[in-house]
């Protein structure tokens, strides 16, 4: 089969490798659409995955062509996501249900070889079946959306009425949006560098845009911010902007070393606002409520997804993608989706 191989950051090979067999308790899906999390671009272009060479693309859904033995309750030509953390099952995190914090797991895309490719060979434990009529391509952003609720949950949830925020307008900020004004806040407050992103900010629902380092109303001091960008800066912002008692919740992942100025620091200090990490997307029974509620949000049309994909491409434009955002980071896009 035709899969994205990646030898070293940088070096990412369309090649013919072995088809993968279905072992017991397997199906093997053909790949219908895999989305490029933010994730995948420091992974591939900068730091490496965990081990390499490796196959990446973890957003992804398929169709199922082949059932391994033992398989049950799944037929061929079913279309299913796939949330794409193997957890061990063993260790203490794993018993309290708490799967985003496995201490043994493993990955598709980064730690088992992922979704750039046409086949991928996926444990029933991780098969989700999609409501029929839904476009793939939905189905292949459950786990960005689904990483936003769990972050939103993770700070305790939106009162109705309250004001939200999130700095870092991709996939998972702009379905933020969408998810704080579902659970009844009353506006959303959004803050990125790209006024391309604020345009789609808007258009998720957000009612106040500013570009990074634009001074903020102090009546636009929400009571639940989510911090998806990762850069100092940004974090920096998430907690200035905290009203008095806010929950600030950081889901990007910064690459250097983060500080809190004194005068940030005093902010959360004094007006004890409450800072929390969120990681991954995932709850008991395994993938979790995160996962069946984003799935059925995303069927039905109460989660909107279109406009966020800015590049379709085959699985054969995928190293040339990659080499440009890699040549030429001024390059604008939101959501890039390859389909085998």
């Amino acid at each position: 089969m035709r899969a994205a191989v990646m030898y070293k950051p940088g070096d990412i090979r369309l090649e013919d490798v072995a088809k993968p067999v279905p072992g017991a308790g397997e199906v093997l899906l053909r790949v219908d659409a895999v989305g490029v999390c933010g994730s995948d671009l420091p992974r591939m272009l900068i730091k490496g995955a965990h081990k390499m060479p490796i196959i990446c693309g973890h957003e992804f859904c398929g169709r199922i062509e082949e059932l391994g033995d033992g398989v049950e309750g799944f037929a061929i030509g079913e279309l299913c996501t796939v949330p794409p953390m193997l957890p061990c099952g063993k260790c203490d995190q794993c018993a309290t249900g708490n799967f985003s914090r496995c201490r043994d797991y493993d990955y598709f895309g980064s730690r088992r070889d992922g979704a750039y490719a046409e086949w991928v060979a996926v444990p029933i434990s991780n098969l989700m079946k999609v409501p029929e009529g839904t476009d793939p391509r939905a189905a292949a952003m459950v786990d960005p959306a689904s990483i936003a609720l769990h972050s939103i949950w993770k700070a305790g949830g939106v009162q109705a009425g309250s004001r939200g925020a999130v700095i870092g307008c991709g996939p998972i900020g702009l379905f933020a949006i969408q998810w704080m004004l579902s659970m009844g806040a009353r506006e959303v407050v959004a803050v990125d560098v790209s006024e391309k992103k604020l345009e789609q900010a808007r258009e998720a629902g957000a009612a106040h845009c500013f570009l990074a380092g634009q001074e903020i109303p102090k009546e636009l001091l929400s009571d639940i911010t989510v911090e998806a960008a990762g850069h100092p800066t940004s974090i920096n912002s998430a907690v200035s902007l905290a009203a008095p008692g806010g929950h600030v919740v950081f889901i990007g992942i910064p690459v250097g070393d983060v500080s809190l100025d004194n005068k940030t620091f005093q902010h959360f200090l004094r007006q004890e606002v409450s800072l929390h990490g969120s990681w991954n997307s995932f709850g008991a029974p395994y993938p979790g409520p995160q996962w069946t509620v984003t799935l059925d949000a995303l069927a039905t049309g109460k989660l909107r997804w279109d406009f966020m994909i800015t590049h379709e491409l085959t699985l054969e434009e995928l190293p040339e993608m990659f080499a440009t955002l890699q040549n030429d980071r001024s390059l604008f896009f939101s959501k890039i989706m390859f389909r085998p």
